[in-house]
């Protein structure tokens, strides 16, 4: 993308480079900085960041890692038959799309591949240092945006892809965002290398619909002191989330994120449990119901429902646009380990920090106040430290 040679240019480098999410996230952050379309769904393009001091959308470089081969040009056409991108989008940028497929490198372990654990990270890494040095970049963030990955196996088992991924990334001196359930940087040798690393990291698991409401309606049970019995759901989505959710290991590990915000909310883990159905004709879509059911005053019985429908895609990027531009500008701030104000956008976040949406909302604000340079519009703090701002271990 053209940047202002003025400018510092700050790189993404997406895990999952040719999926629906990074594709929705390259054509977006393109079609916003051509002035095609309004930043809708970006908090951080509201009036509250204006002095925090974050890179320009125009000034993000895109490439990644992944083991699919179908371009991003043809994964946008795809996207623009299904609805989820607008019709001439992807043509207006087809540009910015070719520039981002370019710097997309194969990405591992796929069957057959014969390279060990410790290969496979040194060749992620050498990929994201030689994106950086070619693009002359100031940093860049890694944002790990590949489908889901079952459950880890335990002690002794092969290190989980999301955590080879985010080895490289440590390795390659580059802050860190898991917007997946799968473990990246909670596996223990991971969470190890991060506290020696001095770089910011945040995760895991985007919140984006279903567990987006329960973030809402658990404070509002327990603000109101009225007892639920049951929480459950239903998630019927297709794609590539849907497939990889169809193993029951991996729904689990996307499961475990939706009862922590109830857990967190609610002080209490209700009944009920959210089954997850992969229908591949819904394509990038996904309908989530709720079914809550509690108590009111002496005992009187109620229900409340909700649905859900929308793109997960469409959702997820401007999420995605957010945390990497905050994430490196919490690095360039010198904010070390886990990012717990950045709680807002995850289910299962890292660090400490409250767990409603409201609190989480105020609590991001004031980060991104504290990231503010003196001479930014807006004014702002001077940037922080490794403070309690950024949450507790890992």
């Amino acid at each position: 993308m053209s940047a202002s040679l003025s400018r510092p240019r700050v790189g993404v480098w997406l895990i999952g480079a040719r999926g629906s999410v990074a594709t929705t996230v390259v054509t977006g952050c393109a079609a916003v900085t051509a002035g095609l379309h309004p930043p809708t769904g970006m908090v951080t393009e509201t009036p509250a960041f204006t002095g925090s001091g974050l890179p320009a959308l125009s000034d993000l470089v895109f490439g990644g890692h992944d083991t699919l081969d179908c371009p991003l040009p043809k994964r946008a056409e795809t996207l623009t038959a299904g609805g989820v991108l607008p019709p001439g989008v992807a043509t207006a940028v087809a540009a910015e799309l070719e520039a981002a497929d370019r710097e997309i490198r194969p990405g591992g372990p796929t069957p057959g591949d014969t390279r060990s654990e410790a290969e496979l990270i040194t060749a992620f890494t050498d990929d994201i240092r030689d994106f950086v040095h070619r693009h002359a970049l100031e940093r860049a963030v890694v944002v790990n945006v590949a489908s889901t990955e079952p459950a880890s196996q335990g002690p002794g088992a092969p290190l989980p892809a999301s955590t080879l991924y985010a080895l490289a990334a440590l390795r390659a001196g580059c802050p860190y965002v898991n917007f997946t359930p799968s473990e990246g940087m909670h596996h223990p040798v991971a969470a190890r290398e991060a506290g020696h690393s001095g770089l910011p990291y945040a995760g895991r698991d985007g919140k984006t619909g279903q567990t987006l409401l329960r973030a809402v309606l658990g404070p509002m049970f327990a603000q109101r002191a009225l007892r639920v019995r049951s929480w459950s759901g239903t998630n019927l989505l297709g794609g590539g989330d849907g497939a990889a959710l169809a193993d029951p290991a991996a729904a689990a590990a996307k499961n475990a994120g939706k009862e922590r915000v109830l857990a967190d909310t609610l002080g209490t883990v209700p009944e009920g449990e959210v089954h997850i159905d992969d229908v591949p004709s819904l394509g990038d879509w996904k309908t989530a119901w709720d079914h809550i059911a509690f108590d009111g005053f002496l005992g009187t019985r109620m229900i409340l429902q909700t649905i859900w429908q929308g793109c997960d895609s469409a959702l997820a990027a401007p999420l995605v646009l957010d945390l990497a531009r905050l994430t490196a500008r919490a690095h360039e701030a010198g904010v070390s380990g886990p990012l717990g104000a950045l709680g807002f956008y995850f289910k299962d976040p890292v660090g400490e920090g409250p767990a409603g949406l409201s609190e989480q909302y105020d609590e991001l604000v004031r980060f991104g106040r504290s990231l503010g340079r003196p001479d930014a519009e807006g004014g702002g703090a001077p940037p922080v430290g490794d403070t309690g701002e950024t949450g507790g271990a890992l």
